[in-house]
């Protein structure tokens, strides 16, 4: 089945299409929100949320891009719409403990899914670093970090998911390396000790 052909079965809202849109982009898709938010549950909820954009918005897609490269810039908008509402709630359960109305924060780690394939760390505390620091990055460079190096798409993939120019997606990836390096160089001279 050609992609334009599959493309309009979705639109007609044919279940057949919905079931085989779910085999072909369900574990591509999660693989990219775990990259993200490296957490099992909150993955597959932000996995849940990408699909329903897709099956809510397929009329909208205009075909300028492939299928694919569509579901991925839904999938790291979906990621970054969390991870900027996480850190809010953060920083207001922080106000409201500094002010004296404590809110029971969660007592697990949030950092509980450490077995993704692109995660070749020694052990978990490093990871949770790594994430940590990636988190840290402004969201252009943590895409383009999170697609490249965690995800192993080609410079290529990550510039039509980004709708960027393969010199602004290298200049991207360089000044998340470096400020990475900064972020994580303490961590690694103090570990090195």
């Amino acid at each position: 089945m050609e992609e334009q052909d599959f493309i309009n079965d979705l639109r007609a809202g044919k279940q057949f299409a919905y079931g085989k849109l779910l085999d072909l982009f369900q574990q591509k898709v999660f693989a990219t929100c775990i990259s993200f938010v490296p957490n099992k549950e909150d993955a597959e909820d932000i996995a849940q949320d990408v699909f329903v954009e897709v099956f809510n918005s397929i009329n909208k897609f205009k075909g300028n891009s492939k299928l694919s490269t569509w579901i991925y810039r839904i999938t790291t908008n979906k990621c970054l719409e969390f991870i900027r509402k996480k850190n809010t709630k953060k920083r207001f359960a922080f106000l409201q403990s500094i002010m004296g109305n404590e809110i029971p924060m969660d007592k697990t780690k949030y950092f509980t899914e450490m077995n993704h394939p692109g995660v070749l760390l020694e052990n978990k505390q490093k990871s949770e670093t790594l994430f940590k620091a990636i988190n840290q990055l402004p969201d252009a460079q943590r895409v383009v970090f999170t697609l490249s190096k965690i995800d192993g798409l080609s410079n290529q993939e990550v510039c039509d998911i980004t709708e960027k120019s393969l010199s602004s997606v290298e200049s991207l990836m360089f000044r998340a390396k470096k400020n990475l390096q900064d972020v994580l160089g303490d961590f690694y001279k103090n570990d090195m000790k």
